[in-house]
């Protein structure tokens, strides 16, 4: 019992996702952090693929290095297996799906190649702040709206609603992403932290935000659905290492 109620404040606290204190909308650019893992030979081939990772603090790396983000480790990961990859982290550490909406067209525009593939991660200081679920879907459906019109394809990392919120909120909010990911096409990942969530080893000091170890494991449990998202002429062309 006491497992389960810990690891239940741990889901509490992770709809925070960054403090509301910093809240730039400023994307960061195209040449942002890299990482490489320790041990591993990098040396991708083939063609060059472009992955911009929009999201909260869960992105921007809140209280890690910049090469211990889980964009950084995500790139470093790729390349593991071949994959020329290149991620812009334009994570943001207090963003609402509100500010992710204001700010997701100026952020793709400013990229100087255009993404192969857009991950779409937010969320959780929606909850957090209280807001209405059904604001939530408007924004993240407007969020699918533009990359569409940019022709980008997205990959959606959904959150999940604790259950101290309520059932009706619970119910309205956990829906908002599996619904969105089927009505725009999209391939979409439930639950971002599902892989990590239950042990509280995994989390800083603040509860809130994943060690980096930890989010070297939230890589590793969605990496393989990033590949699949590549666009088909994409990864026609890849020569993809086993690890």
């Amino acid at each position: 019992m006491k497992r389960i109620l810990v690891s239940t404040s741990a889901l509490l606290l992770l709809v925070g996702c960054g403090s509301s204190d910093d809240n730039s909308t400023q994307p960061v650019p195209p040449e942002s952090a890299r990482t490489e893992r320790p041990g591993k030979q990098v040396d991708p081939q083939g063609e060059p693929v472009q992955i911009l990772a929009f999201g909260d603090s869960l992105f921007a790396g809140y209280g890690v290095e910049s090469d211990e983000s889980y964009p950084a480790q995500l790139e470093a990961a790729l390349r593991e297996r071949g994959i020329n990859a290149s991620v812009a982290n334009a994570g943001v550490s207090g963003d609402t799906t509100q500010a992710g909406r204001d700010r997701l067209a100026f952020t793709i525009e400013a990229q100087t190649t255009a993404p192969d593939l857009l991950i779409v991660e937010l969320g959780g200081n929606d909850m957090l702040r209280g807001i209405e679920p059904e604001q939530t879907r408007s924004n993240v459906k407007r969020m699918l709206e533009i990359a569409q019109e940019k022709g980008v394809p997205v990959l959606l990392f959904g959150m999940r609603a604790p259950p101290n919120m309520g059932k009706d909120y619970v119910r309205q909010y956990d829906a908002i992403y599996g619904d969105l990911a089927k009505e725009y096409g999209v391939p979409l990942v439930p639950f971002f932290l599902e892989s990590i969530y239950q042990d509280p080893e995994n989390f800083q000091d603040d509860r809130v935000h994943p060690t980096p170890a930890a989010i070297g494991t939230l890589v590793d449990a969605t990496i393989d659905q990033i590949i699949g998202a590549f666009p088909k002429e994409l990864t026609d062309n890849l020569s993809v290492n086993a690890e």
